[in-house]
């Protein structure tokens, strides 16, 4: 009997991240999370601007990602802007350190997702654009857009 694939629940995305940067590789990754940002995670309460990864003694942080206190919370409530733990393996990991240490390449979060009940994130090994280049992606844009419309006009 074919298992069907297990679906995906998209908490958040980072749009901009895909503005700023060109994606040259993709990973996914799991979140070390206390209860409470599970729950507020749930509710879809979270903001990845400006956040990123980062590689240290070994382990990997997404740092800057603001996870909203939950509403119904007590005193163990947790901190929005705390670091948190990106759970991948050893080799990765340290592979993933050696190739931010590249002049010009960091590690972006891309989109926030639940998978099987869990939280993961899926983290991009990036290179920034200049300006020209996000007016050429820009430009492309609108040609597509354009070939489109002249398609759907025609029918």
């Amino acid at each position: 009997m074919p298992t069907a694939k297990t679906p995906e629940k998209n908490i958040a995305q980072n749009r901009r991240a895909r503005r700023d940067y060109h994606v040259l590789q993709r990973f996914e990754a799991g979140v070390a999370l206390q209860g409470t940002e599970v729950k507020s995670l749930r509710e879809g309460k979270i903001n990845l601007k400006d956040s990123y990864a980062e590689v240290e003694a070994g382990e990997m942080f997404l740092v800057g990602a603001h996870i909203s206190r939950y509403e119904h919370g007590n005193i163990y409530n947790h901190d929005p802007e705390r670091r948190r733990k990106l759970l991948m393996h050893k080799r990765e990991i340290l592979r993933l350190g050696a190739q931010t240490a590249q002049k010009g390449l960091t590690l972006v979060p891309l989109r926030v997702y639940f998978k099987r009940g869990a939280v993961k994130v899926e983290i991009g090994l990036c290179r920034g654009k200049h300006a020209v280049d996000k007016r050429d992606a820009i430009r492309e844009r609108d040609i597509q857009r354009e070939a489109e419309r002249s398609l759907r006009d025609a029918r």
